[in-house]
């Protein structure tokens, strides 16, 4: 980072080089030669330079000097503003910079610079309604765009201060307040290259914690109570605005946000159409946890925005980005993106937002994107370590893993304690199979957060793949210490079996300690099953695919109903696809809307990765063309089956949802086209059994016709066990038993307690968790066996049943020599 003097000295260099004509000033022809320079990667367009140049030839309009352009001053200000990063452009134009090859030169940057920073005191002084001229106060002060107006103001302010002075003093002498005087990042549209990040790679900022609970604090209220009744007692509207709007602004700054908020809502109520209250109540909502009264408030300032026309053109980008951030808050990321893209779209040099946006597009699944925005965001800002850490996660998405190991070493070498590019990298590590080099990792993040359970956990599991068994289990039992989540008690579990199978010479022989090699994958044909009731293989695997989409959605929750109540109380209207046929087509960011209501019961973070999974699985298929709109009555019905409810009621919801699509003319007495049915059928099979390949029904059903099916010929085509959907039932089996645990049944190949149906191999008396069973994997000490049989237990009493009925059939001889039946048996 440049010091004070070397930065204007910097500002000067770039000044004189496009000062072409040597007039002290940069006209609109110079200007724009300097905005193109500087940014090399952007194609601006001649009406983006041109409304660049408007907003900087009048928001800093005190520093234009006539004909000659933006002075020096001026230029300056921009950077001081935040309009654009020095150290960069600097670089960019491959400036070199020489701090004593000219001490002259660097005296008098030094006093333009202190020209500079009082020139608010000297504008102040040349006007009727400026402070003192010794008055020091904060830059925003004076800035023509938020800056003070009114005399009146300046006393407010006054006293202002030393009521908060007063405050301090006597909450520090009794101990309490904590932090720092440092403010909150979330703010200030005064740098255009700001913005507060969200999600796993951002900070806590350090803060003051006001008591508000003592006699002092309410002292200090009471007194700001009055100075809120001064300035609504002012001589007009605009000054009582400015008066809420500077008492604002100065308790933010003192982090007293809650006192904050109730200015700028008063400055709200006396000029409604004002951007700068809404953005300001936004950012102070924000701040104090309520998310989604700041997303309103940021709304209401795009609507202002959009109502005062150019005005408020400069404040555009941070208010799309803080709302993006808001929206993210609420776990609505498709929304957010939309946001960050216009905010990338209006200031070109706007880094924060992209790689905000790129974050962003990595939490839905767009990983192609999300890389493209964070390399973005990299190169005009190289030193970001949190860009450099989703890059990398990004990267190792997409398989690019070598690149994604340089750049989450980029972000630790940056941050040495970037806790979220260490638990990442040691992921990363686990991934390839590198299992040292990731308990290694793990341990450097316990190193910086001690209490890190998860990386506790992970350690263990990277300690087993190293074939290190005592050490992962003392690891394991410290993660238990620090959470009792029944997983922990799965995997201790499986490290004792594992551990007895070594004993008996049966551990696997590559000595990773994983027991990977403790299996063989039998072909599908050898697997037979006893009972109508057992699950085919492929089966199997197919419904446990389905089910684990479903954990993940929370789509199991959210009761069928709620599809067709979001059909009747929520219109959408009609627009028209390329081929000219109309649908209720909804854009991606509403639809992400339509899901927060169906899954309302979910946290934020939950919901993104609800959001990741549907986004992955089903609007890619449906949005093919990349048109960022779905058909939402096909959205509804791919959804019916896998949502709660009975299957008889998920059938109808999803024949009503096409039945609701206009296509079908809202059905012919109740019926919809065969063609729209099948084309149904056949998405449905694409998104849901991928494995089996898309079944390509028109053809092999024939030419299509303009025939209607009814609800019930619907049903027999989404029942067919070949063709439709017939998967169903086994899904539903699954969503009843997948959390029965069968005592101290665990599974012969993973070695993990065996939760939800067990397949025992009746032969060889050997038992199979679900997983294991679907992939096909036995033991490999029965590998010989010219054939498996498998019978389903879904309960643990279903097995003792059938042990009960297996000694009935077989009497037993008593002592006598006579024949008895078995009563009672040992278990």
């Amino acid at each position: 980072m440049a010091t004070r003097g070397s930065r204007s000295e910097k500002v000067r260099r770039i000044f004189q080089q496009f000062d072409f004509n040597r007039d002290g000033g940069l006209n609109r022809e110079e200007m724009s030669a300097l905005v193109v320079a500087v940014n090399p990667r952007v194609k601006f367009s001649d009406e983006q330079i041109s409304a660049i140049l408007d907003e900087v030839f009048r928001t800093y309009s005190d520093f234009i000097d006539g004909e000659k352009g933006l002075t020096y001053d001026g230029l300056l200000r921009t950077y001081d503003d935040g309009a654009g990063d020095v150290d960069r452009d600097f670089e960019a134009l491959g400036l070199e910079f020489k701090p004593d090859d000219d001490n002259n030169d660097v005296t008098s940057s030094l006093a333009l610079e202190e020209a500079s920073t009082s020139s608010v005191m000297e504008r102040a002084s040349s006007s009727a309604v400026g402070p003192p001229q010794n008055r020091r106060t904060a830059a925003w002060a004076a800035s023509p765009n938020h800056g003070i107006i009114f005399d009146d103001t300046w006393k407010l302010i006054d006293d202002l201060e030393i009521l908060i002075k007063r405050l301090k003093a006597k909450q520090t002498k009794d101990g309490k307040t904590k932090g720092e005087n440092q403010n909150p990042n979330f703010d200030s549209y005064s740098d255009p290259g700001w913005s507060r990040e969200l999600g796993p790679s951002s900070e806590l900022d350090k803060r003051i914690v006001w008591d508000e609970t003592g006699h002092d604090y309410g002292v200090f209220v009471k007194e700001l109570g009055s100075l809120r009744s001064r300035a609504d007692g002012s001589r007009s509207r605009e000054e009582a605005f400015d008066g809420h709007m500077a008492l604002g602004r100065v308790l933010y700054d003192q982090q007293l946000f809650k006192e904050s908020l109730v200015c700028f809502k008063r400055a709200c109520e006396l000029q409604p159409t004002d951007v700068r209250p809404h953005f300001r109540a936004g950012n102070c909502y924000y701040v104090i946890g309520g998310h989604s009264e700041a997303k309103s408030e940021f709304i209401s300032a795009l609507d202002a925005a959009e109502a005062g026309g150019n005005q408020w053109a400069y404040l555009l980008p941070q208010i799309h980005v803080n709302l993006g951030i808001s929206l993210e808050s609420e776990g609505m990321v498709i929304s957010a993106c939309e946001h960050y893209r216009e905010a990338a779209i209006l200031c070109p040099t706007h880094f924060r937002a992209l790689k905000l946006l790129g974050s962003a597009l990595f939490g839905v699944g767009e990983y192609k994107a999300a890389v493209k925005a964070l390399e973005e965001a990299i190169y005009m800002k190289n030193d970001y370590a949190d860009a450099h850490c989703d890059l990398a996660s990004a990267l190792h998405a997409i398989g690019d893993d070598e690149n994604a190991i340089k750049e989450f070493q980029k972000a630790i070498d940056l941050k040495p304690g970037h806790v979220d590019a260490l638990y990442n990298l040691g992921g990363l590590y686990m991934d390839m199979g590198r299992y040292q080099r990731a308990s290694e990792v793990y341990t450097r993040v316990l190193g910086v957060w001690p209490n890190h359970w998860r990386a506790q956990l992970n350690k263990a599991v990277s300690l087993l793949g190293a074939g290190e068994s005592e050490e992962a289990k003392k690891t394991l039992k410290e993660a238990l210490k620090m959470t009792n989540r029944i997983e922990l008690y799965d995997a201790i579990a499986h490290l004792k079996q594992l551990h007895k199978k070594r004993l008996k010479g049966n551990g696997s022989g590559n000595g990773n300690g994983n027991g990977d090699d403790s299996f063989v994958i039998v072909e599908a044909l050898k697997f037979k099953t006893i009972g109508e009731k057992t699950t085919l293989r492929q089966e199997l695997a197919t419904a446990l695919d389905i089910r684990t989409f479903q954990r993940t959605t929370r789509l199991s929750r959210c009761d069928v109903d709620l599809l067709k109540k979001e059909m009747n109380e929520n219109e959408t209207p009609l627009t028209y696809s390329g081929n000219g046929f109309p649908e209720k087509s909804i854009r991606k960011a509403s639809l992400e809307g339509v899901l927060r209501r169906l899954l309302g019961f979910l946290k934020p973070e939950t919901f993104v990765g609800a959001v990741k999974a549907i986004n992955l699985k089903i609007l890619t298929v449906l949005d093919e063309s990349e048109s960022g709109r779905v058909d939402l009555g096909m959205f509804f019905a791919i959804l019916a089956p896998i949502c709660g409810g009975t299957p008889e009621k998920r059938k109808r919801v999803t024949f009503d949802s096409l039945l609701w699509r206009p296509a079908n003319d809202h059905g012919v007495n109740g019926q919809i086209k065969k063609i729209d049915a099948l084309r149904y059928i056949k998405l449905l099979r694409a998104i849901y059994i991928p494995s089996q390949g898309a079944s390509e029904l028109l053809e092999l059903h024939g030419d299509p016709d303009d025939s209607t099916v009814s609800f019930t010929d619907f049903v027999a085509l989404f029942d067919d066990p070949d063709w439709g959907f017939g998967i169903l039932s086994t899904l539903m089996k699954l969503e009843t038993t997948d959390r029965n645990r069968h005592g101290k049944h665990s599974c012969a190949v993973c070695r993990y307690p065996i939760i939800g149906s067990r397949f025992k191999e009746m032969k060889s008396q050997f038992s199979l968790c679900g997983q294991c069973y679907s992939e096909g994997k036995v033991p490999p000490s029965f590998k010989q066996q010219d054939e498996y049989r498998f019978k389903e237990y879904a309960k643990e009493s279903e097995a003792v049943k059938d042990k009960c009925m297996w000694f009935s059939l077989h009497p037993a001889k008593s002592s006598s020599g006579t024949t008895t039946t078995a009563t009672t048996t040992n278990l």
